[in-house]
């Protein structure tokens, strides 16, 4: 455990390695969404953090890079929204900052709703090439998350970006867990 305060350091659950083991390769989008909407569910359920999760994947064959989810309480660190956590973990098990560097294959965030403002700016910078996601802003703005400024066509400022976006992937499933954790 990191305590000093010139370090961050942050802590997974222990059930998020059992439930990412046997899930190596994901082919179909949906696949890797329902894994995702299964984190965030087990984080709720186990109360381990907030309802949200997200994981990057090779784009082109499903392969599981890192499995991240919401931490923000349990932390005490504004900063570890599950896409954080997913890209942080990404970037480091990959050795690099830039998750879309010459030599690597297309990466992807599969993410269990929208990126608020903050994580759509590590979604910018991170280098992944498309983004698949759940769950809407709206739903999540309607159990009264905030999710900061964030460009009224966000779809369109990752396109214009080369960012490639498939949304409401599972939304259904995704909206029931933010009212599980209502």
């Amino acid at each position: 455990m990191c305590e000093q305060a010139e370090s961050v350091c942050f802590s997974l659950p222990a059930w998020l390695t059992d439930l990412a083991a046997g899930h190596d390769m994901l082919l179909a989008v949906e696949d890797r969404m329902s894994l995702v909407i299964e984190a965030s569910r087990q984080n709720v359920r186990r109360k381990t953090g907030g309802p949200f999760a997200a994981g990057v994947f090779e784009s082109e064959n499903g392969r599981l890079v890192a499995l991240g989810v919401n931490l923000v309480t349990v932390e005490n660190l504004s900063m570890l929204h599950g896409e954080m956590v997913a890209l942080a973990l990404a970037q480091r098990k990959l050795r690099t900052w830039d998750l879309g560097q010459q030599g690597l294959p297309a990466l992807e965030i599969v993410t269990s709703t929208e990126p608020c403002a903050m994580c759509l700016g590590g979604i910018c910078w991170s280098g992944v090439t498309r983004v698949v996601s759940g769950a809407t802003e709206a739903d999540a703005r309607g159990l009264g998350f905030d999710e900061g400024p964030k460009p009224e066509d966000w779809l369109l400022e990752l396109r214009q970006r080369g960012i490639e976006v498939n949304s409401e992937v599972l939304r259904s499933e995704a909206v029931a867990v933010l009212d599980a954790y209502r």
